[in-house]
């Protein structure tokens, strides 16, 4: 029973493979002949699958069983006497004589089990395979379908230049045939892309790509040239060939030009050329928080993942990494870089791993760290940096000191050295400035620091009223970014820190002073001696709204630019720093209100205006004021002059018909419409190729017949921007009462 039953397991499995065989070898056919045809893989594996997945819900490979096999064995074997399936019954389950016959229906499967084979159209599935196999290489060899063909292959001329002379007489001799053209490719070596040498004169390559153009003509011509953005640039003749070269910056379109012995000039159509940009690197670093305190007796260890992507390749990557020591005026900053163990030069994708140890970075309790992964990639000859966010840790300080009042000592409120809401809005704007320079993760990362810092700002002033309900510990600001919010307008570095002058008081600006002269005049002596003289300065943890320095109409003032600074701070999580500034200028005010609530002014010295004669007091005569009234007419630009006057132009020239001369002055015309269109047909190359193509001719004096002219007016007439709604006042005649009203009013305004 074990080998008859084996058997039954052996010819199932085969009868399995070889339906899914049948079925590959058809999908397999099919894609062959497809790409031969098309040359396109997703095409041909798209078709495959279609055929493939059809057959299989005939085939059903899937469906062959051991009570198949047994069924197949008994029809096929007349010896077997239909017992095969007492074969697949177990022993224990059978009756004497039903053991006799398994028994023997095992031995005769044992003996004729290789005359049968399972059912199957294999020989038409290889044949089919087969054929389709030896119709694309005789396709292919032959070449009779051109989307077979190589388009980088230099034996392939995909796209012959072909040349127009700009002379319409006709000429008594032919004019020399191109018999040769290739355009030779050379990456950067940065790339590591392989030079290409192709006859296709399309040109799609990397920012800073050497080309050369080689053309051998049939017969002697004086120049050839390569035109290129309004320029004409002459090639070199070595050895029956002329040579061209040029490093690719930009895109654009470009096209060529001969003069034969008989100084007639030839142009050829225009070829597009497509310049991609290096892009850099991608940073990012996982597996960490962006803050991170640890307690002073506890393992202060960093680990953290850095993932960085580039398109060619990475040059360099390292932490840069900044410990603050100190508080206030004394803060003091090191700066050190960190290098990668597993860092791989060259690869395009890298997952590093660093662990960075504060013990051995010399921290202290109060020391803070921030820290970013700066990438390099290997773009020549001026290299791509991009950086991460900046991340941040901090060993908690177990330490610190308080002043108290103690005899004549003061008491020393002053909020921590931070950065001022000016500094914020200075960098906000130049944020928004640099917008169209950053990439959008860049642009982002920029803003959500900047709004970080909105915060730092916003608790420390709450800490400073004596808002309780602050998370004034989670003030971690950059400690390269802080400043006073101080008198004066310049910028201040981040890694620079300016400090009070010595003899100006701290509290000068936050502490209304009772030692004036003649001040405590003002207040009754009774009451002067039973109010505490250090009450206004005490934080009083009873009534949270009495609990700062300020009066109460200070404090309204200084809880409405908290407010102003909450909004500020949302617009740039948001990363719409733009909505952010109005809010920022606003808390700005509120801060120089508040301040310079608390100063006293002295007359300054500088401009008198001169004395009002008294007698002219009050009088209402106003005969010798005048108004004043600017007129000033604001002109947008017209990005499309030449366009529109190209089509004037060529309105004129499909009126008259016939053929009509176009001058200097209208080639020039053309020249200047081209290069405005080119701009558009560097984004559009097909919708506006042709008509570029077309005044390109003209302007080189090449006759276009008629049709054509009114295509490239058509053309042109689709570059042009929808005209928008143009409002305008009409004027009307005014009646002398009208404008003694009118002046009546200015003069009143």
């Amino acid at each position: 029973m074990s080998s008859g039953y084996n058997i039954l397991v052996g010819f199932k499995r085969k009868w399995q493979v070889l339906l899914w065989l049948e079925t590959l070898l058809y999908g397999l056919g099919t894609s062959i002949l497809i790409y031969a045809l098309f040359s396109k893989i997703l095409l041909a594996v798209l078709i495959a699958s279609l055929i493939a997945g059809v057959l299989l819900i005939f085939t059903k490979p899937w469906k062959p069983s051991l009570k198949s096999a047994a069924s197949y064995m008994d029809q096929h074997l007349d010896a077997i006497e239909y017992s095969t399936g007492l074969i697949l019954v177990p022993e224990n389950e059978l009756s004497g004589l039903a053991r006799i016959q398994q028994n023997r229906a095992g031995n005769i499967l044992v003996e004729k089990y290789k005359t049968i084979q399972p059912p199957s159209h294999l020989k038409w599935s290889v044949l089919f395979f087969a054929l389709c196999l030896g119709i694309g290489l005789f396709l292919n060899t032959i070449g009779i379908f051109p989307f077979s063909q190589n388009p980088v292959s230099p034996q392939n001329v995909s796209d012959e230049i072909v040349f127009i002379a700009t002379d319409s007489s006709i000429a008594i001799t032919a004019p020399p045939k191109l018999i040769k053209q290739e355009l030779e490719i050379k990456y950067p070596a940065y790339t590591r892309i392989k030079s290409v040498i192709t006859s296709d004169m399309d040109i799609k390559v990397v920012e800073g790509t050497k080309v050369t153009w080689r053309l051998e003509f049939d017969e002697e011509i004086k120049e050839a040239f390569v035109e290129s953005a309004g320029n004409s640039y002459a090639m070199k003749f070595t050895d029956g060939i002329y040579f061209g070269g040029s490093e690719m910056s930009s895109s654009g379109f470009y096209n060529f030009k001969f003069i034969d012995l008989d100084d007639k000039v030839h142009v050829s159509k225009l070829y597009p050329i497509e310049v991609i940009k290096d892009k850099s690197p991608e940073t990012q670093i996982l597996g960490i928080k962006q803050f991170t305190s640890f307690e002073y007796k506890e393992d202060k260890k960093l680990a953290f993942r850095t993932k960085i992507t580039d398109d060619f390749g990475i040059g360099d990557a390292y932490i840069i990494a900044t410990v603050s020591k100190g508080s206030g005026e004394s803060v003091k900053f090191r700066e050190e870089k960190l290098k990668f163990s597993n860092l791989q030069i060259g690869s395009k994708d890298l997952d590093l791993s660093k662990e960075i140890d504060l013990d051995k970075m010399k921290m202290e309790p109060g020391d803070e760290l921030y820290f970013y992964v700066e990438a390099i990639d290997q773009k020549q000859p001026q290299k791509n940096v991009s950086r991460s966010e900046t991340y941040f840790a901090a060993i908690k300080d177990t330490i610190s000191d308080t002043f108290a009042v103690e005899g004549t000592m003061g008491v020393d409120l002053m909020p921590d050295y931070f950065r001022s809401q000016r500094q914020l809005i200075i960098d906000t704007e130049k944020l928004l400035k640099d917008k169209s320079k950053l990439s959008a993760k860049e642009y982002k990362s920029r803003s959500n620091e900047l709004g970080f810092d909105q915060k730092v700002l916003r608790i420390k002033y709450a800490e400073f009223m004596g808002d309780e309900t602050e998370e004034v510990h989670a003030a971690e600001g950059d400690g390269d970014d802080h400043d006073h919010e101080e008198e004066h307008d310049h910028d201040r570095d981040h890694d620079e820190h300016g400090g009070h002058d010595e003899e100006e008081d701290p509290l000068a600006k936050y502490t209304h002073k009772h030692d004036h002269e003649n001040e405590h005049n003002l207040v009754p002596e009774e009451e002067e001696k039973k109010k505490d003289p250090l009450e206004e300065y005490l934080h009083n943890h009873d009534d949270p709204e009495e609990s700062t320095l300020f009066t109460q109409s200070l404090k309204s003032k200084l809880r409405q630019a908290l407010n102003e600074m909450w909004d500020a701070e949302l617009y740039l999580r948001l990363y719409k720093p733009e909505k952010s500034l109005p809010y920022q200028y606003r808390a700005l005010k509120l801060i120089q209100e508040i301040k310079n609530s608390a100063r006293i002014y002295v007359h300054r010295i500088g401009f008198d205006p001169p004395p009002i004669k008294e007698e002219k007091r009050l009088t209402g005569e106003i005969d010798k004021v005048h108004g004043f009234r600017k007129t000033a007419d604001i002109t947008e630009e017209d990005t499309y002059k030449s366009i529109r006057l190209a089509l004037n132009r060529l309105q004129t020239l499909i009126t008259a018909r016939e053929k009509v001369e176009v001058a200097e002055t209208d080639k020039q015309l053309f020249r200047e419409a081209a290069n405005e269109l080119a701009i558009k047909a560097i984004e559009k190359p097909g919708k506006y190729l042709t008509t570029l193509q077309q005044l390109k001719w003209i302007s080189e004096d090449v006759e276009i017949p008629y049709e054509a002219l009114i295509e490239l007016q058509q053309g042109l007439l689709q570059a042009l921007p929808a005209m928008l709604p143009n409002a305008f006042k009409r004027e009307q005649p005014l009646s002398e009462i009208n404008e003694l009203l009118l002046k009546e009013l200015e003069i009143n305004e």
